[in-house]
């Protein structure tokens, strides 16, 4: 498949592990790509490698501003509104998506703006537990899930808007991910099972383990090490991801916590049978490998694949279609 490129540079603010490798996927395609770094050691060793980076937010935002550029916004959720509040000041027209893990939190930000007409949300399910530029690298998001949201679709969306949609898809294809299309309230229901969850339990097995000593911990191995390996993510940025999706969360872990339950009551009966669980889970961990595992086609997913065209008489409801699959898009 060939992806048309994105139409407009591309300014990243905040370049930690997402945003620092979309800014060297995007660099090594040729992209006009620049960004915005608090860290003055990150900024640094991002210039000393090359790239086009300042600590000056002002200034970035008055280069984006004047090159028409797509601004992504690649910081913790705590940032996004005073960042909210510089676009408006310094960028009053550059379109806007961001990368951040919850979008609910974040659309209604930018509906207190007045934006709207000018963000499309996004969120690429890829990461490592490691954080700032440092841990950057690129190919993070080849053969990730990139969500892309189409909230805005529902009210007479301009040209504009439409453009930005299709240029924000492009930049998701353009680094190997899969664009998954979903609104933001069934965005932050599905991470709140498959990405945060993980992470509230990450943090107890991690807990639960050192609690049996050194004897335990000499002898974690495979399972003991892939359970927990989240649990090495920097606390405060666990911490704002799941806060930030409480609600959603706590649906999630009451439905955990009633197979867990459930499994203690079965391992106490005298009947101590705990294939239920056993088996649903192995059937579930199938239908996972079956979706997201690569097919005989090498590098493609087995996702199903919708083909859509923005903007014409029929696509939100093909949106809608490919949120119900769980589909990737591709864009005519």
């Amino acid at each position: 498949m060939t992806i048309a490129k994105i139409s407009r540079p591309v300014c990243i603010l905040g370049l930690g592990l997402i945003g620092g490798s979309l800014l060297r996927d995007l660099a090594a395609q040729g992209v006009d790509v620049f960004g915005f770094n608090r860290s003055p050691s990150g900024a640094t060793a991002a210039t000393s490698e090359g790239f086009s980076v300042s600590t000056n937010l002002i200034e970035v935002l008055q280069r984006a501003e004047s090159a028409g550029a797509l601004i992504v916004l690649a910081t913790p959720m705590p940032a996004i509104g005073s960042l909210l509040d510089a676009i408006d000041e310094h960028a009053p027209t550059c379109g806007i998506t961001d990368v951040v893990s919850v979008k609910a939190e974040v659309y209604g930000l930018v509906c207190d703006h007045g934006m709207q007409d000018r963000y499309v949300g996004g969120h690429p399910m890829a990461g490592t537990a490691d954080s700032g530029w440092s841990a950057s690298l690129e190919g993070l998001f080849e053969g990730a899930a990139w969500v892309v949201t189409f909230d805005h679709a529902y009210n007479s969306p301009s040209d504009s808007w439409v453009a930005l949609w299709i240029d924000v898809v492009r930049m998701a294809l353009s680094v190997g991910a899969e664009v998954i299309p979903t609104r933001v309230a069934q965005h932050d229901e599905a991470v709140a099972r498959i990405s945060h969850l993980p992470h509230i339990f990450a943090e107890a097995l991690a807990i639960t383990g050192d609690n049996g000593g050194a004897l335990a911990l000499s002898l974690a191995a495979g399972s003991f090490r892939d359970s927990t390996r989240v649990a090495g993510s920097h606390p405060s940025l666990v911490q704002a991801m799941c806060e930030n999706n409480r609600e959603a969360l706590l649906v999630a872990l009451d439905e955990a916590l009633t197979l867990l339950h459930d499994a203690r009551a079965a391992l106490a009966s005298p009947e101590n049978d705990l294939s239920l669980l056993i088996d649903t889970g192995y059937r579930s961990r199938i239908r996972f490998e079956a979706r997201t595992g690569v097919s005989g086609i090498s590098g493609v997913s087995g996702r199903p694949v919708l083909r859509l065209h923005p903007g014409a008489e029929n696509w939100i409801s093909q949106l809608e279609q490919a949120e119900n699959l769980g589909a990737r898009i591709d864009v005519f």
